[in-house]
């Protein structure tokens, strides 16, 4: 097969694994209500439950990009997926909360070679023409690994409960890993370079890496809001029943896939470059969740309206945004740079959920958390428009 063909099969396979790893983590939004129910969880805990996923990335996306600097993409991500089959079959006899937790935790860890192994398995095969389009694509993998979630684990759940979600989610997981390693290879004019600790220091002084680290904890905070907060939101403020509430859900995960393929489409021709996407997306989520504190915003319609905007911006903003990283970074350096940013944001996406569920318990409403997120993306816009 000729390789320019068969990048397009590499595109294939990276958004797959993507989906796969992420099915079961991005579906516990979706399954608040249920979680909430069989586990008698405040939403602080509910909260918990995603900042728990995301704690070991923190130092593991680090060690993933210096590992995909030196070695092939095949093996780390794939078995990073296996990892993440392996814990959750594992977790599908947890006991109950605490044992999620750890299980989450496992998870988390395995889960930190895909995002970045992902993304530069898809970098290195599509040249800077069509990098935005090939990255937004493999980056819609994220939700829509929330879109099937959120289509079938709420039901899983409710028909046999909350532990045969973890099956599936292994199931999955297996799936996605077996894929990656049985069709990735890379590109034939690639070789892995060895980095050094110079550079990896000099990389953080760059003003670029400002822009990226800014934006994305911004961001990552407003994504992990929807997902925290979305389903208990039209439920217990619009009146929506958890199914409906759900399916909204799945339409505000399919708006993010859609903006994540379109945005960095739109940054591949746009005349300021790819971070004028990310701009865009910053002030429209201002918009989206100023509105949301409004009486606009209990209103059935007007609320479901404001989710799948929010979903296309919040959720889409991430297509451009990485493709900016993979290009702003020294060619031999690409795994790292993604690692690096990755990782900042896992500060942020540790500490939104249980902060944003804690000010919904303490203040017994949304709103001051939705005013939070608006607040923080407004001063991010400010900031990184001048640099």
């Amino acid at each position: 097969m000729k390789t320019s063909q068969y990048r397009w099969v590499i595109l294939g396979v990276a958004t797959f694994t993507q989906a796969a790893a992420a099915f079961f983590v991005q579906g516990i939004g979706a399954m608040s209500v249920h979680l909430r129910r069989d586990l008698e969880l405040n939403t602080t805990q509910l909260g918990l439950l995603l900042s728990a996923a995301q704690l070991l990335p923190l130092a593991g996306l680090l060690v993933a990009g210096r590992l995909l600097d030196r070695h092939d993409e095949r093996w780390i991500v794939g078995i990073g997926a296996l990892v993440v089959a392996v814990a959750l079959a594992a977790g599908s006899a947890a006991p109950g909360y605490v044992s999620l937790l750890v299980v989450l935790l496992i998870v988390g860890a395995g889960y930190s070679t895909i995002q970045p192994g992902g993304s530069k398995s898809v970098a290195s095969w599509f040249d800077a023409s069509q990098r935005g389009l090939a990255m937004g694509i493999r980056q819609a993998g994220l939700p829509l690994g929330g879109v099937l979630a959120a289509s079938a684990l709420p039901s899983l759940a409710t028909a046999f409960g909350w532990r045969s979600t973890l099956v599936a989610g292994a199931l999955v997981a297996l799936s996605g890993a077996v894929a990656f390693m049985a069709f990735y290879r890379r590109p034939p004019d690639q070789r892995p370079m060895p980095t050094t600790s110079r550079v990896r220091l000099e990389l953080l002084r760059e003003p670029y890496m400002k822009k990226i680290i800014l934006s994305g904890t911004s961001m990552v905070s407003v994504h992990s809001g929807v997902g925290v907060l979305t389903v208990l939101y039209l439920h217990e403020v619009t009146s929506m029943d958890s199914a409906s509430a759900a399916l909204v859900y799945v339409a505000v995960q399919c708006a993010g896939a859609l903006g994540r393929i379109c945005l960095a489409a739109w940054s591949d021709r746009h005349r300021s470059g790819r971070y004028a996407g990310v701009l865009t997306c910053l002030a429209a989520v201002i918009i989206g969740m100023t509105l949301l504190t409004t009486p606009i915003g209990r209103s059935p319609v007007a609320a479901c309206l404001l989710f799948i905007w929010l979903g296309f911006f919040g959720i889409g903003w991430y297509g451009p945004w990485v493709a900016y990283v993979a290009e702003s970074a020294p060619p031999d350096h690409t795994g790292f740079a993604l690692g690096l940013a990755m990782a900042v944001n896992q500060v942020a996406v540790i500490l939104a959920p249980p902060v944003l569920g804690l000010l919904t318990d303490l203040t017994g409403g949304f709103a001051p958390a939705w005013a939070l997120l608006a607040a923080l993306t407004a001063v991010t816009l400010t900031t990184t428009a001048r640099l």
